[in-house]
């Protein structure tokens, strides 16, 4: 792949599951920073800039939902696109719209699906860059 294709922050409970998305994700050329739960996510994203974050909803300390909230309640990451990974459960796709999430990937999931919804995250916020604008409301999936 030409270039770097953006960097992603990966935030699951489950090492296996963190590994497999970080390394479908470094594949198809992302750069790849991990965290164990939404409160090591809030304890890195500053100094990591994610250009997306993944983030998997249950989470001992700190939950997805909990997550998202006190992301978009920060300016400097209020604009950065989160991907759900679950269950995708009707709740947490309706909860995770209000939140401000743009994607949801449900558990069990195809690589070539997980890495076509960072891909499109990252599109989308490179667009909003350029423009020099921020989104007019929140996304939808």
């Amino acid at each position: 792949m030409p270039g770097a294709s953006g960097r992603v922050l990966v935030v699951d409970d489950n090492k296996v599951i963190r590994q497999l998305i970080k390394v479908n994700l470094e594949l198809e050329g992302f750069e790849v920073v991990t965290a164990n739960d939404g409160a090591e996510c809030l304890d890195v994203v500053h100094r990591v800039r994610p250009d997306v974050i993944t983030l998997d909803v249950v989470m001992p300390r700190l939950d997805g939902f909990g997550t998202v909230a006190q992301l978009r309640a920060d300016p400097r990451t209020r604009h950065v696109p989160v991907a759900i990974v679950s269950a995708c459960t009707q709740h947490e796709v309706e909860a995770g719209i209000e939140a401000g999430v743009e994607a949801f990937l449900a558990k069990p999931f195809e690589p070539a699906e997980l890495v076509q919804v960072v891909r499109r995250l990252v599109e989308r916020k490179d667009r909003r860059e350029w423009k020099g604008g921020t989104p007019a409301g929140r996304g939808r999936g």
